[in-house]
């Protein structure tokens, strides 16, 4: 049995791409998606009649041109994610604009526009996850968003406890603590090499685990984020991991044994005072500024995704003739 075979045993696996035809052979429950990985499969010539279908459908609209690119750019992450579920059984996720992460308003606004074109494709709400940067405003609009629509979040770019508290305490669906970023923050800053066992991002995610079950808190932890097996391994029986298709192949090569790291029972005997961070904005930012590693890093992760997003609008506004 391959480790990928004995990981589903008791971890979700979800793939971590946008290329849908990459994704099928390793049968995962769910799928995630991001602007950086939507741009990738864009550029390849079987995902143009995606493109050309959001473009058709948002010049129909007669809109204004920042208003038709805006559309365009909504539809094709909701036609790729469409597509996406037509392979997995379970739940596709969808990120909201990355320069909207300081605004809880228009975050909320963006994710209701999603899940509408997801309606208008056959696709319940249920199916979809709304992908949100885990800032203060973020977690604020998550928690609209869950209480108020009964719209599922995936909360990203999750570097600190503070975060994984808040997003606990706000009942969104799901989070997305970030492995692999965490370890190159630490292996740059320090100057270490580690091994999967000392890896700071295997760490985090393990202590948000524990915590989470410890204090029985529903929120699902999905790990993300991997720089290799060793990390994956390490966290297996995580409730949740999402993994690149090029990881998922190596773990489908590899026969050895797993042995599973983390469980409910063994989170029970864990010391992890409950503290609280979801209606305490100044307790939040503080533990935030404390953590060089996860202020950086979100910033940095912010950035980047919208940086990936404009590329991508700009593409799209190049076949709009905008």
């Amino acid at each position: 049995m391959s480790v990928l075979e004995q990981l589903k045993k008791f971890t979700t696996i979800v793939a971590d791409s946008g290329d849908f035809e990459s994704i099928a052979q390793y049968k995962p429950q769910d799928a995630t998606t991001n602007p950086s990985l939507i741009l990738a499969a864009a550029q390849k010539p079987q995902y143009a009649h995606l493109i050309d279908d959001a473009i058709k459908y948002a010049k129909e609209k007669n809109l204004s041109a920042e208003k038709t690119l805006d559309l365009a750019t909504d539809k094709l992450l909701v036609n790729f994610g469409s597509e996406i579920l037509k392979i997995v059984p379970g739940r596709v996720s969808t990120e909201v604009d990355a320069r909207l992460s300081f605004d809880t308003e228009a975050t909320v606004a963006k994710a209701l526009t999603l899940i509408k074109l997801y309606e208008e494709n056959g696709i319940g709400q249920e199916r979809v996850l709304i992908k949100i940067a885990s800032t203060w405003e973020g977690i604020q609009a998550a928690h609209i968003l869950e209480t108020k629509h009964n719209i599922h979040c995936n909360l990203t770019l999750l570097f600190g406890f503070a975060q994984a508290v808040a997003c606990a305490e706000a009942g969104v669906t799901l989070i997305s603590p970030f492995v692999g970023r965490i370890l190159d923050w630490y292996k740059k800053s320090t100057g270490e090499n580690y091994t999967a066992t000392t890896d700071p991002g295997v760490k985090s995610v393990s202590k948000i685990y524990n915590y989470y079950k410890k204090h029985d808190y529903k929120t699902i932890v999905m790990g993300a984020s991997f720089r290799n097996t060793g990390e994956i391994e390490e966290l297996a029986g995580c409730d949740f991991l999402t993994i690149s298709p090029a990881l998922l192949g190596d773990l489908q090569n590899d026969k050895k044994t797993l042995e599973r790291k983390l469980s409910p029972e063994d989170a029970e005997s864990q010391d992890l005072e409950k503290v609280t961070y979801f209606k305490d904005e100044v307790a939040f930012r503080w533990e935030m500024n404390q953590d060089a590693m996860a202020t950086e890093k979100l910033s940095e992760g912010i950035r980047n995704f919208a940086k990936d997003g404009v590329k991508l609008e700009d593409m799209l506004k190049e076949k709009l003739a905008l």
